[in-house]
């Protein structure tokens, strides 16, 4: 072999040798041992339960009526001769003001000639009393010590009729100056014209309507309620208890107005449709502005909001904490445990448990989507776990 093939070849034969020696070499070497890695539970959020005292507020919606609305009707005829600035719809009047006044002076004649008829029997009383006596002064005469035989002789029916004539005159009186009055109507309490179909000079009869007017002292709300819900709260009982207190409110222009009111009532038969429950709210001066809030108007649709009882010794939670009947997850030491609670009541935004939790239990509130009672679980924010993305504790 020439020199020059000499020094190509042995360059190569070192190069594998020195690789095959170090294959033998990682041969000879241990493997390191294999480790299993448990796969890590999912990560929760965990809230801690905390024992309180919840005040109770039930909650419901209803619409504003009038507590009083009448028809004004005439209760005499005749012609209109003067009508109310506040005689028109929407018009505002106080109680006993005039609203409208009927031609009075047929009816001021009436009185006249009742005045003249009382007059006439008095007078007429005032004569048979005056025969009586007389008449009583002859039996005496002529009976010295003896009482009249009868009546017939002292004249006392003549007497009677008189007194009897004189009080159907008064009468008579009386009723004209009634119908003197009722030529300026009115109603005996502050409000509001709806609607009225009275003019100058028009012609009225009685028992046609003329206007319908409601009270702006109070104003009710018909809120229908679960008949679960009458429990939170006492009903009063018509004997002067108090009932409790409510707010209503409305949103008018884009802002939310309230008004205090208080459950009155409660109707006497459930409805026939939903069997539900009727409760009467009442709300006092509810024309009565102030910080611009709006008239509370009948036929608004309100809010209602009923300060009921107190709920003692509960743990709330979100809604959603609560499981499949009524079932709640806790993280308990890196495992999710399911228990079963007892719910005393829920509202639109939580639960409140009265029993199958002690209070620093930390439930799980996060969603998922297999859970099985014993499978781990990571609480976020603890050793070795994420904040869930957009969220946390």
């Amino acid at each position: 072999m020439s020199s020059k093939t000499l020094k190509i070849v042995l360059p190569i034969i070192v190069l594998l040798a020195g690789v095959a020696g170090a294959k033998l070499l990682g041969s000879f070497r241990k493997a390191p041992p294999r480790v299993e890695r448990a796969a890590p539970g999912p990560l929760v959020e965990v809230l801690a339960a905390g024992l309180t005292n919840v005040p109770i507020v039930v909650e419901g919606h209803g619409e504003v009526v009038a507590k009083v609305a009448v028809e004004v009707v005439p209760q005499v005829a005749g012609r209109v001769v003067e009508v109310s600035p506040s005689m028109v719809a929407g018009g505002f009047f106080k109680a006993n003001q005039t609203l409208f006044v009927i031609e009075p002076r047929d009816y001021e004649l009436g009185v006249d000639r009742s005045q003249a008829a009382v007059a006439r029997a008095e007078v007429q009383l005032e004569r048979e009393m005056a025969e009586a006596e007389v008449a009583l002064q002859e039996w005496d005469e002529l009976n010295p010590g003896e009482a009249p035989s009868s009546g017939l002789v002292v004249r006392e029916p003549q007497v009677r009729q008189a007194k009897a004539e004189l009080e159907a005159a008064k009468a008579d009186l009386a009723v004209a100056q009634l119908k003197l009055d009722r030529t300026r109507a009115s109603v005996p309490f502050d409000g509001v014209v709806v609607s009225e179909t009275v003019d100058l000079g028009q012609i009225v009869t009685t028992g046609r309507a003329l206007a319908t007017v409601y009270g702006t002292d109070m104003v009710e709300v018909r809120v229908p309620l679960e008949r679960g819900e009458l429990g939170w709260f006492d009903i009063p009982n018509g004997s002067g208890q108090k009932g409790p207190r409510a707010e209503v409110s409305s949103v008018v222009g884009g802002t939310r107005h309230t008004w205090e009111g208080r459950v009155v009532r409660m109707e006497a038969q459930l409805d026939a449709t939903s069997r539900m429950a009727h409760v009467v709210v009442e709300v006092a001066r509810p024309f009565a502005g102030g910080n611009g809030r709006p008239p509370l108007m009948p036929n608004t649709f309100v809010d209602i909001r009923i300060f009921g009882s107190t709920l003692d010794g509960v743990l709330p939670l979100p809604r959603h904490a609560l499981r499949d009947g009524e079932k709640v997850w806790v993280f308990d030491d890196g495992s999710l445990r399911i228990l079963d609670v007892d719910v005393a009541r829920a509202d639109r935004e939580r639960v409140y448990v009265s029993a199958g939790l002690v209070e620093g239990d930390e439930v799980i509130i996060s969603a998922l989507d297999a859970v099985t009672d014993g499978m781990k679980v990571r609480a976020a924010g603890g050793e070795g776990s994420e904040s869930p993305t957009g969220g946390g504790k």
